[in-house]
Formats: structure tokens, sequence, C-alpha cells
């Protein structure tokens, strides 16, 4: 009997059917879902756009049509010039600190740009990088957001769980980094974001049971701390500017981040695609939305269907959660010996056997925007028919 893998597969399939592969594909009815369920899960915060899980104009620009999506999160300081001046958005805050001289200097030549754009920071040697390519005497104001380092420092500091960002960890030195900013000429400190990775960017049920619940017993300390360190950091550095928003949050913590009262915006974007990595999170899991398809090459023996190509593999500390995943015919996996490999992969599983030469086996990526930096486009899927939009690759566009 048909399962919804199996529809969903034949209309690919029938989408693509004059494209060659390797085809990467966005399914919109998957993609709309997930971006409605995102903004349910926010409670009425808006949510930004986190770029570097989308990497194309196109569906950046979608998902700000929806309504509770307002702004981007950029990587850099160079993309989000561009999507201000190609018109995406007119409010952009930038994930990292930036010391790219070059596009400070786009930044504090034009005062609409500046305007538009927020620079992330947590040191005064980055303010200094500012005044050196265009002293405050010679530019716009330029807008700051302070990020403040959400890693969980349990037994007095002496264990780190979570990513290593800010060095402003306390609510006292967030509001002393505020203190000289504020009094510096040529910058408003307008914004403060704090990231928990450790609850957005970990899946709390992975396939070892009693992982899952260490996960989770740390998620909830940690959560309970940051509530507390976040809301005195927040009042701390409202002593000192009047902040337009608190950032924080990800695809994987959005209702959590929303219960924070300190929290005014929250921050999604693989939540969009619905990428392997958020298979293993129990509060939600995404739609999968995004897909590439390879084709099959060769039959090596009863049992194995080899694709072309297929190393598509994620950032992030190695391991087989960064591989690529088959996905469609169900019933295929990797083989250990050989995983995903640059030129071929060889597929093993109940499936193998009822494909032939020819024929063109769906992935999911384990990481959501990575998939863009293989393909030039992305073919939206709407129905059973599909048009191609650019991924920032296709445009030219790498930013690092």
């Amino acid at each position: 009997m048909p399962t919804e893998r199996d529809a969903l597969r034949d209309r690919l399939d029938r989408a693509t059917a004059k494209l060659d592969p390797p085809v990467a594909v966005v399914d919109l009815a998957a993609f709309d879902a997930n971006a409605r369920a995102l903004v349910d899960r926010a409670a009425g915060k808006p949510l930004r756009v986190a770029t570097k899980s989308v990497r194309c104009r196109a569906l950046i620009s979608r998902a700000l049509a929806a309504p509770g999506w307002h702004g981007v999160m950029a990587y850099s300081l160079a993309e989000a010039s561009w999507l201000v001046r190609s018109g995406v958005t007119d409010d952009a805050l930038i994930a990292y600190p930036s010391v790219d001289r070059t596009a400070v200097a786009e930044l504090t030549a034009d005062a609409d740009l500046a305007a538009a754009v927020t620079l992330m920071v947590d040191d005064p040697a980055q303010l200094d990088l500012v005044d050196s390519v265009a002293g405050a005497d010679r530019r716009p104001p330029v807008r700051v957001c302070l990020d403040l380092d959400a890693s969980w420092r349990p037994l007095r500091g002496r264990l780190h769980v979570g990513v290593r960002r800010s060095p402003l960890h306390a609510a006292d030195q967030a509001g002393r980094f505020a203190a000289a900013v504020a009094a510096r000429p040529g910058f408003r400190l307008v914004g403060l974001m704090a990231y928990e990775a450790q609850i957005a960017g970990l899946g709390d049920e992975p396939a070892s049971a009693a992982r899952g619940f260490a996960i989770r017993a740390m998620q909830r300390r940690s959560y309970l701390d940051l509530l507390a360190r976040r809301g005195a950091a927040v009042a701390a550095v409202r002593a000192h500017a009047d902040l337009e928003f608190v950032n924080g949050g990800g695809t994987g913590s959005v209702a959590a981040t929303a219960a924070d009262p300190a929290v005014t915006e929250i921050t999604a974007g693989s939540g969009l695609y619905g990428p392997t990595l958020f298979d293993r999170y129990r509060a939600w899991r995404p739609t999968p939305a995004a897909l590439f398809a390879l084709p099959v090459a060769r039959r090596p023996a009863p049992g194995i269907a080899t694709v072309s190509g297929g190393g598509w593999i994620a950032s992030g500390p190695p391991g087989a959660d960064r591989l690529p995943r088959p996905w469609l015919p169900e019933g295929l996996r990797l083989v250990g010996a050989e995983g995903a490999g640059e030129v071929q992969t060889p597929l093993v599983g109940p499936g193998a056997d009822g494909l032939t030469v020819g024929d063109r086996v769906w992935f999911r990526h384990a990481k959501a925007g990575e998939l863009c930096e293989h393909v030039n486009a992305l073919h939206l899927v709407d129905g059973s028919a599909a048009s191609p939009v650019p991924t920032y690759r296709g445009e030219g566009r790498a930013f690092g």
C-alpha cells in the first residue's frame, strides 16, 4: 500500500522529470507549513530569518512575506549589505562580529545602509576596527548589538556546556560593556542577543535513551540559569541604552525562548527546510521541505544501488549525523565502510533492489542552508510543477 513518502517521491520525480540530477528542491507546501508552525510556537513574538539556514533570496523573501516574520539574522556583513541593497530586508542583524574592513567601509559610507544593519559586538577591539576604517566624525552612527554568552557553566564555571562565543557571560560584564559602548561616539547600542545553542541546537532525543535523558536534564537546568542571567543582563544593559530588541533562540528552542519575558524576538531558519538534525527533537519536528536527488549509476551487486556523488557532508563535529540521509524511496541506508562519497555513494537495504540505472534517490541534508553550497538553483515544487530560483552560490555570492 503506498505511503505518504511514496506519494512525495512520485510528486518530486514528476516535477523534476526534465531535469538531470543532481537537483535540489524545496517543497513549498512543507516550507509554508513549517513557517506557520514556527510562528505558532513563537506565541506572538516576531521571528527573524536566520539566512545561513536558507541561503536563497527568493525563499528568505517568501518567509518574510508571511505573518509573524520580520528582519533577518545574516551571517556576514557583506551578505547583510547585499540583502538590504537588493530590497530583501530593511532590518539585518549580523550574527557574528565582523572584521571585514571592506564591508565596514561600505556600511559607514552609506547612511541608509547603516540605518538598516546592526553589527554584533562583544569586545572594544571590534569598535576600534570600525573607527580605524571610518572615524566617528566621518560616518553615520553604527548600530550595534551586544552578544551575551548563553552557555551554561555549572560547578562554579569549571564545566562549560554550549558553544564558545562571547566573553560577556555575567550580567555585570554586559553592563560594563554597555556603558563603554554608550559613552563611545559614533555607535548606538540597540540590541542584545543570547543564543542558547545547548538548547536550540542540540536534539534531545538521540538514539541512546540514557543520553537523551541526560541532555534533557542539562537543558532544563541550563534554561533556568539563562532565564535568570539573561533577564539580569538585559536590565544591566538597559541602564545604559534604550534597547530596540532582545534576540534569542533558534529552531530547536522557539517555544522555550518565547516563554522568556526578557526576549522580544526569536531567530529561526533551519525549521523552514527541515534537515535531518531536527529529527532528533521531541518538542517539534519540521516537515522535510528541502531534498536533493542523485542518479543511480550502477548496480554492483544484488542488494546494492550506487548513486553518483553524494559527499555533501555537514559542518560540525564529525559523525554519522553529519551525513546526508537517503530518504526516498524508503528502505535505503549508507554503507558504513564508505559513507557518502565524493564521486559515488553505494546504498543498501530493502529498497535497493527496486532501483535501476537512471532512477533517482532523494536525500535530505543534515544541516539546512549548507545544501545550497552544492547547487546553483533550488527548484521550488508547487504541486507537481517546479520552477528554479538561484541560491547564493548561483548568484555568485559566497560569504565566509
